[in-house]
Order: C-alpha cells, then structure tokens, then sequence
C-alpha cells in the first residue's frame, strides 16, 4: 500500500491536500500517482494568483509514460507554486509529501477540505479501484 499520511486529505484523482495553520491550502500529487507514473520530467502549474476551481485541471504532469491533468481539490486563489519542484520535477517522485508539494491555496471556500477524502477512504479507494482494474 503507498504511503498515504494521515493529515493529509485526498482526491478521486489523486492529489493530496494539507490545510496549514494559516488556512492556506498545499496541494500535490499522491505517492501512489508519482509511482503509477514513473519518472516524472515536467511540471506545469498555475501561476501565482491564477483562480482554481475544485475538480477541475490546473496543471499537467509529464512522466515518462505518460502526460495527465493535475485536478485542483479546492477552489481558491493561487498563492504560492513551488519553483523548485517545476526545476526538478523528480522532486515529486522523491518526496510528493514534503518537497514535492506543487502549489498553496487560499480557498474561496474552506469546507470544501472538509469534504475531501481521509487517508483511511483513500486506501479503501485505491483498494476499490485497484479490485476494478483486476476484475
């Protein structure tokens, strides 16, 4: 089972999302979605101050396999991007907890963290999912 932190809540596309002290919302992508990947090579997110909507794309990732959408958790305000990781995208395969965190949110509206999925609905998520693929 990928390492899926508790304090953490999660998407059906598998983002990840970490309310701060501040309200401020950190998004990234799960450590299960890094290893469905593979290598990651490029990174295209949103710039600062650029509107984001819950459920809707607001980047890409560019792997070695393949090219797919990054899905916003929240709607908000973009209000920090992680430079580095857009230097160094393998940064989200080595840590896409800590350093391979993409962009902070300020949402719009805050209860829609509260309606993201816990770390115990994602592992019964990827379960199901997984389950689907196999049958």
């Amino acid at each position: 089972m990928p390492n899926t932190p508790s304090d953490l809540r999660y998407t059906r596309e598998h983002e990840w999302a970490r309310l701060e002290d501040d309200g401020r919302i950190t998004i990234g992508i799960t450590d299960y979605a890094q290893d469905q990947l593979g290598d990651i090579v490029y990174l295209q997110l949103p710039e600062q101050g650029a509107d984001v909507s819950a459920g809707e794309p607001m980047g890409e990732v560019e792997s070695t396999k393949s090219v797919s959408d990054i899905y916003s958790p929240v709607s908000g305000k973009v209000a920090e991007v992680n430079s580095e990781v857009v230097e160094t995208p393998e940064a989200v395969n080595q840590d896409p907890y800590g350093e391979g965190w993409l962009i902070g949110v300020d949402p719009s509206d805050p209860t829609e963290f509260d309606g993201l999925m816990t770390a115990e609905e994602y592992e019964q998520f990827l379960t199901e999912e997984a389950g689907e693929e196999v049958g």
